[in-house]
């Protein structure tokens, strides 16, 4: 299986200046580190970091208005910008519309082959979207972990998006509680499997001052400001805990 690497850029595009998005709040806050990043503490001393990005859509990158302004190319030059130096090297195994099921059974060949000492793992959405038991979804997890662990790679657990409450789609119209739900439910995995966790759904209550809230017209993926500041908080988050 190829594993597609994400290319070191800085994006021009309007949406993002110096890689912030106008009116972004970035802030260490939304990121919880649960005395979890000893590998990419050490990794970051020798010069050297892999990181594993995994997923469905948003990893991939959907909704953005060119490759590079999706949020895996987007973090990876907001780490570079906090980390000058350290060679970054991010792989990209977001694939769209992946329930929970679907990640974990190609995260084991995915890890192997990647080799991380990171692995940042968006997860929770089209499970939510889909209506999946939550029994299922726990025990996907612990699936998930039992790879993880025995790879000795730290872990970063994403939450899923907020989408706008304004919307008119059936399928997504008054489905931010259920979200809000799972994304209490991956804060407590993560505090239980002394993983990070970035809070992107709460992150995103704050996202008023920026294009469509980050989110694109069709009210679920989000657009380039979307994310540039997803990518922000993380990087933010992320170095804070490992400085």
């Amino acid at each position: 299986m190829a594993l597609a690497l994400a290319a070191c850029s800085i994006m021009t595009s309007p949406a993002a200046a110096q890689g912030v998005p106008y009116a972004c709040p970035v802030s260490p806050t939304y990121f919880t580190a649960n005395n979890g990043l000893a590998h990419t503490r050490a990794a970051l001393r020798s010069g050297r970091i892999v990181i594993l990005a995994t997923g469905s859509s948003s990893i991939e990158g959907a909704g953005a208005s060119a490759r590079n302004l999706g949020y895996v190319p987007m973090l990876q030059g907001a780490l570079q910008r906090r980390f000058p130096g350290v060679a970054i090297t991010l792989i990209n195994r977001g694939i769209g519309g992946e329930t929970m099921r679907e990640t974990v059974a190609r995260l084991e060949q995915d890890v192997a082959l990647a080799q991380p000492d990171l692995v940042i793992w968006q997860l929770g959405t089209n499970d939510v979207l889909r209506d999946r038991p939550s029994a299922d979804m726990l025990a996907e997890f612990q699936a998930a972990r039992a790879i993880l662990d025995s790879a000795r790679t730290d872990v970063v657990l994403i939450d899923p998006q907020r989408l706008p409450e304004t919307t008119s789609h059936a399928a997504l119209k008054d489905r931010n509680p259920a979200l809000g739900t799972v994304a209490t439910t991956i804060d407590q995995w993560a505090s239980q499997s002394g993983y990070a966790v970035l809070h992107r759904f709460e992150a995103m209550r704050g996202w008023d001052g920026i294009t469509a809230g980050g989110v694109g017209p069709d009210d679920l993926h989000l657009n380039d400001f979307g994310y540039a500041c997803w990518a922000e908080n993380t990087a933010e988050g992320l170095s804070a805990a490992l400085r």
